[in-house]
């Protein structure tokens, strides 16, 4: 009896450790020693991530480009090997070439940039919108295209924190903000008090939260999965401690929630949850 038990109790510990490593990988967040961005969860993230490359390899050209000549230019006329300096004062080729060869490289550059300039800036038909507000120091949401389903969203403190697979530490909050995949959400960003700055890396998404102002930017999450992100303008003592969690759900799924979030936010948070767990579930089937 007693080795049932403790088979039983193997069983359940494995499968929870595998739920938990398929929840972290299903979730977008800093990871330790992460030199490189964050997977792209949007086609415009997956723009940044070209455009970081590609502009990181020119630098790379250019850069080894200006050391050869440092290098050729020190060995080659110093004192030693060049006693007698040239008074050369002007040549024409390397003029054009030192003006052309930069205009081009910008032209270059150019030309994706203001590609992705437009990607970003030029907002889509939106499916639905999610208002955002920055306070000192949470976020407050507000669904006007869904019965205005509006809710404040704070950290989890580490005290509080019951799943470290599924709260990791400052970025987790008590009420996610959640949104279908596939469809295009228009962002309406603000603040109450002072500037703040709504960044959530996998999106591709960073703009500043303005007293007074009304911000617009967008995005279209490719794939379900949890998101998180983080204020990224300094506004004050705990700027450090007001994280965003986006939870990209089915259509299906964000009707059930949104259905209960209308009547009790806490309701929906439990449903949420139920509903992730039914899909991890069936995940685990799929893959044996």
């Amino acid at each position: 009896m007693t080795t049932t038990v403790e088979r039983l109790k193997g069983l359940v510990a494995a499968a929870a450790a595998f739920a938990g490593s398929a929840t972290a990988a299903a979730a977008a967040q800093p990871t330790p020693w992460q030199a490189s961005l964050q997977p792209a969860a949007t086609e415009v993230m997956a723009d940044i991530v070209w455009f970081e490359s590609f502009t990181f390899w020119i630098v790379t050209v250019i850069t080894l480009f200006v050391l050869g000549l440092l290098v050729y230019i020190c060995v080659r006329f110093n004192e030693k090997n060049n006693p007698v300096p040239s008074r050369t004062s002007h040549n024409t080729m390397i003029e054009i070439v030192w003006t052309i060869a930069p205009v081009l490289i910008l032209l270059v550059i150019a030309i994706p940039s203001f590609r992705l300039l437009y990607k970003q800036l030029v907002i889509p038909e939106a499916d639905m919108t999610v208002k955002v507000t920055g306070y000192q120091w949470y976020w407050g949401y507000e669904y006007p295209d869904n019965d205005g389903i509006a809710f404040d969203a704070y950290m989890v403190e580490e005290a509080d924190i019951t799943d470290p697979v599924r709260q990791p530490r400052l970025l987790a909050t008590d009420y996610p903000v959640v949104v279908p995949v596939g469809k295009t959400v228009r962002l309406q960003v603000t603040a109450a008090d002072v500037i703040h700055s709504f960044a959530m890396p996998a999106f591709g998404v960073k703009i500043d939260a303005l007293p007074g102002r009304l911000n617009e930017t967008w995005f279209r999450a490719d794939a379900p999965g949890v998101y998180f992100g983080q204020c990224s303008e300094l506004c004050g003592q705990r700027h450090a401690f007001m994280p965003i969690e986006i939870h990209a759900v089915t259509d299906e799924q964000f009707a059930q929630w949104a259905t209960a979030a209308k009547d009790d936010i806490d309701a929906a948070k439990e449903l949420l949850a139920e509903l992730t767990r039914e899909d991890t579930a069936t995940d685990q089937l799929a893959q044996r």
